[in-house]
């Protein structure tokens, strides 16, 4: 008896110290496991079992526009497959058909029999992996796993769903395709790759029969990419792309660009790039703006006369005599834009404000023999030099240049209205954004923050490349210059805007280029630009409009080709810039107004004064609106405008939802309170069934 209880407890101590030892193992593998993350932890014994450390991905942050709307994002897909042969045939039987229907009526594509035929050939041919379906969302993903037969899970259903695709979307698409960018590294994506990024962590993979499969054991987290917030204000993109859309397909031009920057900062607020296709639409294929050189034409003129005054070579009131054609060395000659009929006698000024080609006589005889004291200005000015954009593709400006092959007797009369020279628009608009900036010469900016988890990280303030590129005087002659462009020069027509603007059409021949559309002036193929700033008392916003290679029937000067996009885009943007402020009742001086009534909130639009605009008061309610589409700033409780997008800012829900649904808009709500924002822009051209989004604090 006593052998036996020895025997026991041998027994049990054996069985005791065989379990301790196991789990020390196995304790000993899960520490190695974790601090070493390595298969080499593992025996050869283990071999039977396979893991293995691969990364794990961290999510991408996302690029937003200044208000923080997603231009950008990353969105997980899901490769669906089966494996039919782990499901029991009893099941296969009874609940296939009921798969199939579920199967066709999420991918309508492809009809029942598909489906059933593909598990029934999976199952014969003894396949571990049959493809369902390629990049489903995960909202698709959750809902397969309810389906007959998935619902049972990945070892008796056979539903795999773990192949995880992360694809770039663009909610605003098509704008913005080529600066925002993409995974080929360009735009603003590549530029800001390494913030967007993040930075990858790292778990286990097991070998099962079906293949390599996560366990859910983590290494290393992953940490997650930061925001980029760029400069881009959502709605005033939308207002260039569509104007400019409008515009090359009404011109049958080969393709265009319109840039709006700031004045004060160089943000740009929108860039918008079109090509004409085949088929009657635009696409965004190539940045224009920022990466083509092209022959600035008239514009260049600017930095011509600028250079004169800046070293006392004329005044501006200094008359010349415009015949009209300009005769140079070697037979060369010029004809202004009338066709060779001339202007006469007429100021500086006025050969500036008409475009007259006068100007390249005037600059020949100026700098004839010391042409590189005129290159020398122009580098002062900070035009022959690239200006730093963080985005890839800013090629340099190229100006020929004295004593090389390039140089010949014509370069300084011909470069002086604006060929035998590249620049990109963004280069020239620089330019003129500085004229507004009274002289302090910023960097066009595409980005103005980094943010991650709600906090800011860096804030990428205004760059000054110079202080002032010439003296205040120069400055306030040029300004005067601009904006008599468009009271007395080659922009007067463009009276649609509701305020003053400063600019300057160019007009310039592609040379060596033949047109496509037949003879007379349509053998050559020209560009169109118009380049300013708005208001032009009180600039706000610098932009630049350029139309490429249009049908010359239809249009190709300056002023109608790309002013008339310069004046809508203007207008537009103007009207959804307009701030309240607080003015007293002396304030107004019209007799004309209305009395305001008891507790009116004495709300009118400063700017407005300031400006020179009339406009009307009416009683208000608890929210203003303003109109600038009649010529006038309405202000009033109850904007009614036809066929114009409403603005429904500081109104509560209930009002807004009726206001905008009467219009037949489809309203889309976030937050509470009152209107904060909403996306489409008031007094934009509005069409029945589009969406809108409010957004309420």
């Amino acid at each position: 008896m006593s052998k036996d209880k020895n025997f026991l407890y041998l027994r049990a101590y054996a069985i005791y110290f065989g379990f301790l030892v196991l789990m020390i193992i196995v304790l000993y593998k899960t520490m190695a496991l974790q601090l070493d993350g390595n298969s080499k932890v593992f025996s050869d014994s283990d071999k039977r079992i396979p893991y293995r450390t691969v990364d794990r991905p961290a999510r991408k942050g996302d690029i937003l526009d200044r208000n923080y709307n997603t231009l950008l994002t990353h969105v997980a897909y899901y490769d669906v497959y089966m494996d039919p042969m782990v499901v029991d045939k009893k099941v296969l039987d009874e609940d296939l058909n009921e798969l199939g229907d579920a199967l066709q009526k999420m991918f309508p594509k492809k009809n029942k029999n598909y489906y059933l035929e593909l598990i029934q050939k999976g199952r014969k041919e003894g396949s571990r992996s049959v493809l369902i379906k390629k990049a489903v969302t995960n909202d698709q993903r959750l809902k397969l796993r309810q389906f007959p037969i998935f619902k049972l899970g990945r070892f008796k259903g056979g539903l795999v769903d773990d192949a995880e695709n992360i694809k770039i979307e663009k909610p605003y698409n098509p704008m913005l395709q080529r600066t925002l960018g993409d995974d080929r590294m360009i735009g603003i994506y590549g530029a800001y790759y390494n913030f967007l990024k993040g930075e990858s962590g790292e778990e286990i993979e097991q070998r099962f029969a079906t293949g390599w499969k996560k366990i859910g054991q983590i290494t290393k987290d992953a940490e997650e990419g930061a925001d980029v917030v760029t400069t881009i204000d959502k709605e005033i993109q939308e207002v260039a792309h569509s104007e400019l859309y409008k515009q090359v397909l009404n011109l049958e031009a080969d393709h265009g660009c319109v840039v709006v920057m700031e004045v004060k900062t160089g943000y740009i607020r929108a860039i918008a790039n079109l090509k004409r296709k085949s088929d009657g639409t635009c696409a965004d294929e190539f940045n224009y703006a920022l990466a083509q050189g092209e022959v600035p034409g008239s514009t260049m003129k600017l930095a011509s006369i600028m250079a004169g005054l800046e070293d006392g070579k004329f005044k501006i009131t200094d008359k010349v005599n415009a015949v009209g054609t300009y005769n140079f060395v070697n037979g060369h000659k010029l004809e202004d834009s009338n066709h060779g009929l001339g202007y006469g006698e007429i100021t500086i000024q006025q050969a500036f404000e008409k475009s007259s080609n006068v100007i390249s006589q005037v600059i020949h005889k100026a700098y004839r023999n010391e042409p590189q004291q005129f290159l020398d200005k122009l580098k002062q000015f900070g035009v022959t030099e690239s200006l730093g954009i963080e985005l890839k593709g800013e090629p340099n400006p190229v100006f020929p240049k004295p004593g090389t092959d390039a140089w010949n007797a014509i370069s300084l009369p011909w470069m002086s209205i604006g060929y035998s020279v590249l620049q990109t628009p963004l280069q020239t608009l620089s330019l003129y954004n500085a004229v507004a900036n009274n002289g302090q010469l910023v960097r066009p900016l595409f980005v103005q923050e980094i943010r991650k988890g709600g906090a800011s990280l860096q804030k990428f303030d205004p760059v000054v490349l110079k202080e002032k590129i010439c003296s205040d005087q120069t400055i306030k002659i040029m300004q005067e210059c601009l904006k008599g462009v468009m009271t007395n020069g080659t922009g007067k027509k463009l009276i649609s805007t509701m305020f003053k603007i400063a600019g300057k059409t160019g007009t310039a021949k592609i040379q060596g280029e033949k047109g496509e559309y037949g003879d007379d002036e349509s053998n050559s193929s020209y560009q169109a630009s118009f380049v300013g700033y708005f208001p032009a008392d009180h600039p706000i916003y610098s932009c630049i409009v350029v139309i490429n290679k249009p049908n010359p029937k239809k249009a190709y000067y300056g002023a109608e080709a790309a002013g008339t996009v310069f004046a809508e885009v203007a207008n537009k943007v103007f009207a959804s810039s307009l701030k309240y402020h607080k003015a007293v009742n002396e304030g107004v001086k019209s007799k004309d107004l209305p009395q305001f009534k008891t507790g009116y909130s004495k709300d009118i639009i400063s700017v407005t004064q300031k400006l020179g605009l009339p406009y009307v008061i009416e009683s208000l309610g608890d929210w203003q609106g303003a109109d600038t589409t009649k010529g006038k700033v309405i202000i009033s409780s109850k904007l009614k405008l036809d066929g114009k997008v409403p603005n429904v800012v500081g109104m509560n829900a209930k009002d807004a939802v009726y206001i905008l649904e009467s219009k037949g808009l489809i309203v889309k709500l976030t937050g509470f309170g009152k209107v904060v924002s909403q996306s489409l822009t008031p007094g934009s051209l509005l069409t029945r069934g589009q969406i809108i989004r409010l957004e309420f604090k």
